[in-house]
Order: structure tokens, then C-alpha cells, then sequence
């Protein structure tokens, strides 16, 4: 095409034939600048899902201004050609290339430095585009290797820049994996190609994917920017060792004893077979990598054991409870409030006997860790308090598999001395509850210790989840919870629920652990007791969670606090798991109950 006007552009050189489309060096006529255009293949243009996906995708693809992206100046159609003008990156005084080919110009090993500013920069660019979204899904590359970044070495140092985003989604994977296909049956026809070149065109682009993108419908995940961290994992790999993972692989520190940051860590951390255990935010993941000793001291300050054939070899790190134990705060009363106002007599004052704190260690429940990563909450169907239906993104984090029990609340309520906490606020209600207390001692009724303990104030569910170094779920965390990683679940039990899966439209409370667990092996998500969570309730509080997605904690006040799960008489429709019910953190009443959640750390 060279020569050629299209619309303000004059066609220079044609530069390459993908399977994205043919990029051509232009300039334009009243500026008189170099742009990049990148043409649309004919075929896929002319189907109407693309035309449809163009229109609503490409303005985000616009709006996006980076230092490490090639920034799109234009998009336009002419004469049924669709395409993009982007920069034109290459300058005469400087170096500028696909990492694939800066790789093959340097056949030796790249200093760590340069493999550090190549990666942070690669970074950089994901996370930027990961925080901007496209009808309601986070925006992504999808098809992220280093044919497809460029680098820029000049005076000034090494620069990166993240080309072809987006287009890949743009034009389809089914177009993507078709084009290529094609592309590689005309390779094998030719007689001038090797299978060098067949590598570079398809196995090395196919290499580079996730494992959820080669088995689409399998484990109900696909591509997202979970799928750029682990394409970005393998950058990482690559740079260093030359070549991509097979099996298990040997990690950087087992071939290079002088590495100074971990990259084993990161390695490990974004090439996770689960998508939902691979990190999120991939420049906090770069820094932390950044410790400043050789891997050879890290080993020697913590040794690894060797993996033999007794023991499976363990991942680089792991997602570990981290409790907080705090000192619990005990309330405290006068003496005898009256006491300024008595006269000297001689009759002797009345000293109560003083008692001493009971020190009595609780009963643990089993937890189950939750993977951080991106799920959706609400509903569309439900109450209006339910919508919109939006996309939330939660730091990993630990629950109980079972709400909290009366025979380990007694215990908190013996530690305490009373059912009051340090404010004087009531913890719970005994009344309301199947603990009694006769003769000064806290009992038990008969067949109630394995049931979940009711009557319990949000005050009380405070005091006793810090007494153990827990603390409430967010309302993002139990609903996360409750849907036990089912897409599209109504339920905790999935699309319905019976009365052989969970105790409501019933007389009374059940011992826990008596129905069937959910998807994360959860024990009564729906039914038995509501339980208190950690959020102020908001009418309207959804519409502001769109615009923050990151660990939501409901407002920073309110009237009522929430509850969720339904209860033991509840009707069917109150045990979906979107559903919202709250009250005052001070009411006691034979329904409410709790469990409890702990923060996840990655050691």
C-alpha cells in the first residue's frame, strides 16, 4: 500500500503482515508527523458482532494515555477499512524493537537491572489498563509476550512500551485462533519457511497464553487480567532462563546463586494454575520482590526443604492465617458508688469479695482461606437495595466454617464476667439465648452446646471475634463466601434450595454443621441464625461500591448493621445469598448469631 492515501494519512512503508492486521509507516498530511496504522483485516470487518464490539470498546481503547503504552491518536474507517493510528516509536538516534528480537541481539545473560526496569515498566502499563474497564469487565491484553513489546534504548536509558492492547478482545479469539491457524497452514506450504519460523509465528505465540485460555468452558474461568499476570509471569521467566516453564521447572536462584531479589517469589506468584490465586496488583508484587539480600542469604536465613519423593514440592509461598490477638477489655465498676455520700460509723462498710479474671483459652473453629482476586455481588432480581449487580475485588481472607457455637461463647462470657462489654453495652441477652445462668454459674441447656449461639447483640459479636484475634466479615466477604465460587449462584446450594440443605421454615435452631457444606466447604451459609457482619447498612450503598471496588466495607455510618444468611424460620426467599437484612447493633433476639473472619497474609 505504500503510497497510498488513506483519509489524512499518506501510507510511507509498509511494515509487517499479522495476524492483527498490516501495519504500515504513514504521515499525516496537515501535521506532518509519523504514525503507525494498524489496518483491520477485511474479513473480520465486515462481521456485524465486530462492528458492534468496535463501536463500545474502542473508545476505552482511546481514552488510555501511558508512558508505557503506545498511545492511540485515532480511529477511523475509510473506504470499508478500519484502523488505528498509533505512534511511531522509531527514532534514527536510538534502538528501538520487540523484546523477542532485544533478547536475540543480546545472546548472553541480561543483567538483573535490566531485567528489573523491563519488567516494573511492564508493570506499570497491566496495572493502569487493568484499572480501567470495558462494559463492565477490567480491560486486559490477553495476548501479552515479547513480540508485542517494544523497547526504546537511548541516552536516556531503557524504555518500555505495551503494544497491540486490547485487539485481541477487539477482534475476537475466535478470529485470533482462525488467522492463525491459516497463517500457520500457508507456513508449512512454503518451502522457504524453517521450523524456526513456524515456532516464532505460532507454538511461541500459543506459549505465552494462560491455561485458562487453551481449555475454554473448563473450571468455569476465561481470559481476564488474571491471564496478563500469568503471561506476564512468563516474561518474567523467559528473560532470565531463555526459555518458557515445562513441568517442574527449575527457578531462577537454581541456575543464577548472585540474584538480588526474589524472583523466585514472583515467578511462583503469577504462575498459579488457579486464576483466583494469582496476585492482582502487579507493582506492589515488583517492589516487594526488591529485599535488598542475594537469594543465597534468604536460603541460608530460612532453608527450604529439598522436595524428595516422600513430599510434593511446595509453591514458593502460601496464604497463612494471621491473627491479631488483643487484650480483651473487661468492664469496670465502682466498688460502691455510694460511698461519698456515707458518714464515718461504726458500722463496718460492706466489701465485696474480690474475684479474680478467669483466664480460660477458646474453643477454635476450623477456617477455610478465600483466595483474593474478583467476584461479582448483588443482584439484579432481588430487592432494590441488591443492585446493581457490580464487580468487587477482595484481598484474600480466611472463615469459619461454621457460625460460633454456645459452648464456646460461654467461655468469652466467663472471661468477660458479665454480658457486658468495656461500654457497657449489652453482648447479649440470656434470655433470648440457650445459655442460663443459676446460682452465679453460666449452664448450658441440655443438646444446645453444638448449636449456634442466639441472642447475641453486633456488640457482643465484636467483643467475643477480637477476644480470639478474628474479627466480623465485611458484607462483601460473607456474600463471596456464601456463593461458594458458583458463577451465577442464587444460593450457597447454587440455583435452588430444599429443606434437606438448610434449616429454615423450622421450629428451632439446629446443632451446626448438620447440612451439607457449599462449594468453599462452608457449613450453613443459608439458614439456622443471621448472622451479624461488620458493615453500617445503606440503602443505596451499591452505587457507591461500583466506583470503589477494592475490599468495600460499607459506609463510615449508619443506623443499623448488617445481617445476612436468613434464620431458622425464615421463608425461602430470605436465604439468597444477595439478600440484605439489618437491624440495630443493639437488638437481641432468638435469630441472630455470627461467625467470624481473619485476615490472610502470603508468607
Amino acid at each position: 500500500m505504500t503510497g497510498k492515501i488513506l483519509g489524512d494519512y499518506t501510507i510511507i512503508k509498509d511494515l509487517e503482515e499479522g495476524t492483527l492486521g498490516s501495519s504500515h509507516l504513514a504521515e499525516h498530511r496537515f501535521l506532518k508527523r509519523p504514525f503507525a496504522l494498524r489496518i483491520l483485516p477485511e474479513a473480520i470487518v465486515s462481521d456485524p458482532a465486530f462492528l458492534e464490539r468496535f463501536e463500545k470498546e474502542v473508545t476505552t481503547l482511546y481514552q488510555l494515555d501511558h508512558p508505557n503504552i503506545v498511545k492511540v491518536h485515532n480511529v477511523s474507517c475509510v473506504d470499508g477499512k478500519y484502523f488505528l493510528a498509533t505512534d511511531y516509536l522509531h527514532k534514527d538516534d536510538e534502538l528501538v524493537c520487540s523484546l523477542e528480537q532485544y533478547i536475540h541481539d543480546h545472546p548472553g545473560r541480561l543483567k538483573e537491572e535490566t531485567i528489573y526496569k523491563i519488567v516494573s515498566q511492564v508493570a506499570q502499563a497491566l496495572d493502569y489498563v487493568h484499572s480501567h474497564t470495558s462494559e463492565h469487565e477490567a480491560l486486559s491484553h490477553r495476548a501479552l509476550q515479547p513480540s508485542n513489546i517494544v523497547i526504546r534504548e537511548g541516552a536516556e536509558g531503557i524504555h518500555i512500551y505495551l503494544t497491540d492492547l486490547g485487539l485481541t478482545r477487539l477482534l475476537g479469539s475466535g478470529w485470533m485462533f482462525e488467522n492463525t491457524c491459516h497463517a500457520l497452514s500457508n507456513a508449512f506450504r512454503s518451502q522457504e519457511n524453517s521450523m524456526g519460523n513456524l515456532e516464532q509465528s505460532f507454538i511461541r505465540s500459543f506459549a505465552f497464553l494462560a491455561p485458562e485460555q487453551k481449555s475454554w468452558g473448563q473450571k468455569g474461568y476465561s481470559a481476564d487480567i488474571r491471564s496478563d499476570v500469568y503471561a506476564f509471569g512468563l516474561v518474567a521467566y523467559y528473560l532470565h532462563m531463555r526459555e518458557l516453564p515445562q513441568g517442574y521447572f527449575e527457578m531462577p536462584s537454581d541456575r543464577f546463586s548472585d540474584l538480588k531479589y526474589d524472583w523466585d517469589r514472583l515467578i511462583s506468584s503469577c504462575l498459579q494454575m488457579n486464576p483466583q490465586r494469582r496476585p492482582i496488583h502487579l507493582v506492589e508484587l515488583v517492589e516487594q520482590i526488591r529485599s535488598g539480600k542475594t537469594k543465597a542469604e534468604c536460603k541460608k536465613e530460612a532453608p527450604i526443604e529439598e522436595p524428595t519423593a516422600a513430599n510434593t514440592p511446595a509453591p514458593s509461598y502460601q496464604l497463612k492465617l494471621n491473627l491479631k490477638p488483643q487484650e480483651i477489655e473487661r468492664p469496670q465498676f465502682e466498688p460502691d458508688p455510694g460511698a461519698i455520700f456515707q458518714t464515718e460509723s461504726v458500722v463496718m462498710k460492706y466489701q465485696p469479695a474480690a474475684s479474680e479474671a478467669k483466664n480460660l483459652d477458646p474453643l477454635m473453629t476450623e477456617m477455610v482461606i478465600i483466595t483474593g482476586g474478583s467476584f461479582y455481588r448483588g443482584s439484579n432480581t432481588g430487592g432494590r437495595d441488591e443492585s446493581p449487580r457490580h464487580q468487587i475485588i477482595l484481598s484474600p481472607f480466611a472463615i469459619d466454617i461454621h457460625q460460633v457455637t454456645n459452648e464456646q461463647f460461654v467461655r468469652f462470657l466467663e472471661v468477660m464476667g458479665g454480658e457486658k462489654d468495656c461500654n457497657n453495652n449489652d453482648m447479649i441477652r440470656l434470655r433470648e439465648s440457650r445459655i442460663k445462668r443459676s446460682g452465679g454459674k453460666l449452664n448450658i441447656e441440655s443438646g444446645y452446646s453444638r448449636h449456634p449461639v442466639v441472642g447475641v447483640t453486633w456488640y457482643g459479636a465484636t467483643a467475643y471475634a477480637k477476644w480470639i484475634g478474628k474479627r466480623l466479615p465485611t458484607e462483601a466477604e460473607w456474600e463471596v463466601a456464601a456463593i461458594g465460587g458458583f458463577e451465577d449462584a442464587i444460593y450457597p446450594t447454587g440455583i435452588n434450595i430444599e429443606r434437606s440443605q438448610a434449616n429454615f421454615f423450622s421450629s428451632d435452631t439446629t446443632t451446626v454443621m448438620s447440612y451439607p457444606p457449599n462449594g468453599y466447604g462452608i457449613y450453613d451459609m443459608a439458614g439456622n441464625v443471621y448472622e451479624w457482619c461488620n458493615d453500617w447498612y445503606d440503602f443505596h450503598y451499591y452505587n457507591v461500591s461500583v466506583q470503589e471496588p477494592n475490599d468495600p466495607k460499607g459506609p463510615l455510618q449508619g443506623v443499623y448493621r448488617v445481617l445476612r444468611g436468613g434464620c431458622w424460620k425464615s421463608l425461602k426467599e430470605d436465604l439468597r445469598s444477595a439478600h440484605r437484612h439489618r437491624n440495630n447493633p443493639g437488638v437481641m433476639n432468638g435469630t441472630y448469631g455470627f461467625r467470624c473472619v481473619a485476615d490472610v497474609e502470603m508468607r
